[in-house]
């Protein structure tokens, strides 16, 4: 609706009183300079502003609503203990779908439906067959049966390695980035709803344990994916620590920290205060070192990183290399000390990762270099309180279990995406999200089994996988 206001013109002839003011030159100029001024307190038309808002954050296809009613639904499916199984369906249904639309698509199908697969998305679909390539292998190097074969493809690569591709080529279905970002709001909003109702049970000692899914008769792997729980008790501090829709508390870190990057992205500035407060929220509820030291870094890093290009930039890196050369010393010396006031927070549990980590490096080099042992060893010696042998380290899992052939078919996409997506970045906000998501796996790729917890930071790839399709920027220089 066009407003009725006059744009302040009788103050200019308010104003003529002398000869230099009859300048047009300084009369237009001064106008301008109050037309300005006075724009500032004029109210805006916030109903056409909202309308515009809410009429684009709706789902307006088929794979928007899957997704948009899966995301804002996490709690209830959580509620269900059916998110580790509804996860991998909805990924391998969604795929299926994009296949079938490929197959229908022809020359006469409008450029605006056409659905292509970027050079991104191929790299990761092409390492991860390399990956189920390595499972056989390292089966079939053990002498394991054809049975044993099919679980460990069903159980270790269709609901785990193979979501790492077909998340990102979901991306390439008509899916508006917006919607996700939205979605991750109000998921957010959930989490800030039943924060203080889950710290407050911790607080009155309410039973932490709520019950037990009964799919996980169906789901093939460990009850902890189908525990319904109020809060957690960690067993070294015996502090509370909130897992939420996560299968433990460092795992609510991580998908807390993907989360913050989604929703710095919302266009509405409510929503986008309520999600980066929700993704803060699970972070701090989770108590993670490492979600909390990602958190306050990385939006620093990335920063610098989408604009390297600038000089100003280049400039200061310049300096603070020159700085960091004649402080080395002293910036080493620091370096160790947080390291060792950081694993001491938990003394124990980084003691045992640490062992772990070299149990799994020491067999994987004397017992199966090239394929890997094709599975985790379910219990561990009583040093390492009996975790399994190539989990809690997902570089050290996969050379325990995939041999190098698995570590490079996982290095090689998570490298590739992280250089394109981080070209892109300089001009693409799309990108810059996916460039925060390649680097928040990338550090929690040294503390958490990535690919068992794909089915609740799912949406972080399918970010990857919209950003893929982004166009190469032709100057990232201006």
């Amino acid at each position: 609706m066009k407003s009725d206001r006059i744009p302040y013109p009788v103050l200019q002839s308010a104003t003529h009183t002398t000869d230099a003011r009859d300048d047009p030159g300084v009369n237009l100029e001064r106008l301008t300079m109050i037309n300005s001024l006075f724009s500032a307190f004029r109210k805006p038309d916030k109903s056409s502003s909202q309308d515009e808002i809410n009429s684009v954050i709706k789902p307006q296809n088929f794979e928007e609503k899957v997704v948009w009613y899966y995301i804002t639904g996490t709690y209830v499916l959580y509620l269900l203990g059916a998110q580790h199984i509804l996860a991998f369906i909805m990924a391998w249904f969604l795929a299926i779908y994009l296949c079938k639309k490929l197959w229908d698509q022809t020359d006469d199908t409008p450029v605006e439906e056409k659905i292509t697969i970027p050079l991104g998305v191929w790299v990761w679909i092409i390492c991860m067959l390399l990956m189920e390539v390595a499972l056989i292998g390292s089966h079939l190097d053990y002498n394991l049966d054809l049975a044993r074969v099919i679980r460990s493809t069903i159980n270790f690569f269709i609901r785990t390695w193979a979501l790492f591709a077909l998340f990102p080529l979901i991306g390439c279905l008509k899916i508006r980035p917006q919607l996700i970002y939205r979605a991750a709001c109000i998921l957010c909003l959930q989490t800030l709803i039943l924060f203080p109702i889950c710290q407050m049970a911790s607080i009155v000692h309410l039973p932490s344990s709520i019950y037990t899914s009964p799919l996980q008769k169906i789901g093939g792997v460990g009850a902890e994916y189908y525990r319904v729980l109020l809060y957690g008790i960690d067993g070294e501090t015996h502090k509370p620590r909130l897992y939420l829709f996560a299968p433990w508390a460092p795992a609510l870190g991580l998908v807390g920290d993907i989360y913050f990057f989604l929703t710095c992205q919302e266009s509405n500035k409510k929503w986008r205060w309520i999600g980066m407060i929700g993704a803060a929220a699970m972070v701090v509820g989770a108590d993670s070192r490492l979600g909390t030291l990602c958190l306050l870094i990385l939006p620093f890093l990335i920063l610098l990183l989408v604009n390297f290009s600038r000089p100003s930039v280049q400039i200061g890196t310049g300096v603070v290399s020159f700085l960091s050369g004649l402080f080395g010393l002293q910036i080493i010396t620091w370096v160790k000390d947080f390291k060792t006031q950081f694993d001491g927070q938990r003394a124990g549990s980084s003691q045992v990762r640490d062992i772990l980590g070299r149990i799994a490096l020491y067999r994987w080099w004397t017992e199966a270099p090239i394929w890997g042992h094709g599975l985790v060893e379910p219990k561990g010696p009583p040093v390492t309180t009996r975790k399994p042998i190539g989990s809690h380290h997902t570089w050290f899992g996969l050379l325990f279990t995939s041999g190098v052939v698995g570590f490079i078919a996982f290095a090689v996409p998570l490298f590739w995406s992280f250089i394109e997506l981080l070209i892109k970045a300089q001009k693409n906000k799309t990108a810059q999200v996916g460039l925060g998501v390649v680097l928040v796996l990338f550090f929690f790729s040294f503390a958490e089994n990535l690919e068992a917890l794909i089915y609740i930071y799912w949406p972080g790839l399918v970010i990857m996988g919209i950003a893929f399709k982004e166009k190469f920027p032709k100057n990232i220089l201006f």
